[in-house]
């Protein structure tokens, strides 16, 4: 009797170490089921995922990857996007993913490093100001105002607090990933890859062939006013470019380079002195309806026009007669270039 209650206890100490060892295994299992939660999405998978079935960022997306980005955005960091939705990037000439595909790769990869910045910033942390200037990846330097203007051309940003970067409007935030956030934006943003105001309006044929600028570089050699338009001190400028269907539009002789360089010099300073605002980077959602904007010519002023349509100009001597602009807020190095389509008058 003795002898089986001795080897009772030692057949029961001797499973101690086994059962030991499955309770150990059921607590480590039941410790990784406890800490088993979802990954936080990064900001590359909110582009990607944009508002579920309805992804709005779908341009947006082949864009990051045809640059090399989708990597970069997927790691660890602090990254802040304005991704222009697919209504932006259509209203900009792209119709889908395939013409991004066909977009040049240099210009492409410049274009979307200038949409992120290599911080994270939130709405709330943006500062009730006008144009703050904000670093992107590229090194450029991106303008966000916030709050400046209850006025706007789009029904998606008409509150006191609406924020606006380089003129395009935030028309949502996609959330906040673990590497930072992304906001929606409803206009595809250009850096100022053509340099200064001059050189601006030179260049924005080549990527708007519906614009020409013939007559406008004309005049402005004629007049001597180069040196106004390439000036990195004194201030920003805002300059109205007329096209050249705007210049016959407005004075139906001036069909011609030659006929517009025949005008007399001063008169042309005083039409081109008109058509910029000097000492201020004056994008479209800072400018309110029936504002009287002042110009470089001393004395004179413009009247605009903002609606739900878009935003106008109206000179002294264009009677009813107002310019649309159909280019707003094309950044350059020394200010902001709005294509018009009428010759506005003093």
């Amino acid at each position: 009797m003795v002898s089986n209650h001795h080897s009772s206890r030692e057949r029961a100490w001797s499973l101690l170490p086994a059962l030991f060892v499955v309770l150990l295994l059921s607590f480590s299992a039941c410790k990784k089921n406890d800490d088993s939660t979802p990954t936080p999405s990064t900001v590359n998978d909110l582009i990607n995922n944009g508002n579920g079935s309805s992804n709005q960022f779908t341009i947006f997306r082949t864009a990051v990857r045809q640059a090399g980005l989708s990597g970069a955005l997927s790691q660890a960091g602090n990254y802040t996007v304005f991704a222009p939705t697919n209504a932006a990037f259509q209203a900009f000439g792209y119709a889908d993913t395939n013409a991004i595909k066909a977009a040049p790769a240099t210009l492409l990869t410049a274009v979307i490093q200038y949409h992120i910045l290599t911080s994270k910033l939130t709405a709330s942390a943006i500062p009730t100001a006008v144009n703050t200037p904000v670093q992107t990846l590229s090194g450029g330097t991106l303008y966000i105002t916030k709050g400046a203007s209850t006025s706007a051309t789009s029904t998606t940003a008409t509150s006191a607090t609406a924020i606006s970067v380089n003129g395009a409007r935030v028309v949502s935030t996609s959330g906040e990933a673990s590497n930072g956030i992304v906001h929606a934006i409803d206009r595809v943003l250009l850096p100022p890859v053509f340099g200064d105001v001059a050189t601006t309006i030179q260049g924005i044929p080549t990527i708007l062939p519906t614009a020409s600028f013939t007559y406008l570089n004309a005049a402005v050699t004629r007049a001597g006013l180069v040196s106004s338009l390439t000036a990195t001190s004194g201030g920003p400028i805002t300059v109205f470019a007329p096209t050249d269907a705007a210049f016959t539009a407005s004075v139906p002789s001036l069909t011609s380079v030659a006929a517009v360089s025949a005008l007399p010099v001063a008169q042309l300073q005083q039409i081109l002195a008109y058509h910029i605002v000097p000492n201020n980077r004056l994008y479209t959602p800072l400018i309110t309806n029936a504002s009287s904007l002042s110009t470089a010519l001393p004395g004179s002023i413009l009247t605009a026009g903002v609606s739900t349509t878009g935003v106008t100009v109206t000179g002294k001597s264009n009677g009813t007669s107002a310019s649309n602009i159909t280019g707003p807020d094309i950044t350059a190095s020394n200010g902001v270039v709005h294509i018009i389509d009428r010759l506005l008058l003093p």
